[in-house]
């Protein structure tokens, strides 16, 4: 499977979760949208999983529905094994506290 088509279905599925995650909080596109500072039509093209839109856009409507810190922790790279094996060998002891 090429790159861009592993990224499209991983777009896609993160698309319906965050559509999930509105609709198991009984909110509205409209509702969610205007929390989130954009329009309906932004929110669509997020819940569908379009690669043309911002990533803070996103981030906006993650923040909306109460999931902003789920996603921020998941991009730190000492929340895994891995990251933290790596960063006790590369990294100066400062930056990893």
């Amino acid at each position: 499977m090429s790159v861009t088509r592993q990224v499209d279905r991983r777009l896609t599925e993160i698309g319906s979760s965050i559509r999930r995650w509105r609709l198991m909080q009984s909110l509205k596109a409209v509702e969610v949208a205007e929390r989130a500072g954009i329009s309906r039509s932004t929110l669509q093209k997020v819940e569908r999983g379009d690669a043309g839109v911002s990533i803070g856009a996103v981030m906006s409507v993650m923040q909306a529905l109460g999931q902003l810190d789920h996603v921020s922790a998941s991009f730190d790279p000492l929340s895994t094994d891995v990251g933290r094996l790596r960063s006790a060998e590369t990294l100066p002891d400062r930056i990893r506290r």
